[in-house]
């Protein structure tokens, strides 16, 4: 699993003009990709390291502030855009397998105590932040 983790102000995502997911404070923005060979296993090591990422003010995390996080699944992380000009998305596990590990990385955040807003998986998404600092993370499980 890869995600990109941006130490927010706050963020929301729209659907079709209607916010379906929005957090406000010190939080967590953060794009999920799932490839082929991701597991359960991994989306729990995922939520685990989300939640205790020390990248908040003073070196706190979610955990220690109890902050927010904003989950959206994000197919193009695994694209390829080496060759040509044009990316490949065969990494990109297809949505049958990646809606499930992503829906696992939010219940295991919640299960952990975090306050958790979504995206809608596989839904033409407008997402907004303010990047605070900016900080922003890839982190590979």
């Amino acid at each position: 699993m890869r995600a990109v983790v941006q130490r927010v102000s706050r963020a929301s995502v729209s659907v079709e003009g209607r916010v379906v997911g929005q957090i406000d404070g010190p939080g967590l923005m953060v794009l999920v990709g799932v490839t082929h060979d991701d597991d359960e296993a991994k989306a729990r090591k995922l939520a685990s390291k989300l939640w205790g990422l020390r990248i908040l003010k003073d070196e706190k995390s979610c955990s220690d502030l109890n902050a927010p996080l904003l989950i959206v699944s994000q197919f193009t992380l695994y694209g390829d855009a080496r060759k040509g000009r044009r990316p490949t998305w065969t990494a990109a596990a297809p949505g049958p397998v990646a809606e499930p590990l992503v829906d696992a990385v939010v219940q295991e955040l919640r299960t952990l105590g975090a306050k958790v807003e979504t995206g809608v998986f596989g839904a033409d998404m407008a997402v907004s932040l303010v990047n605070d600092g900016p900080i922003t993370l890839v982190v590979d499980i």
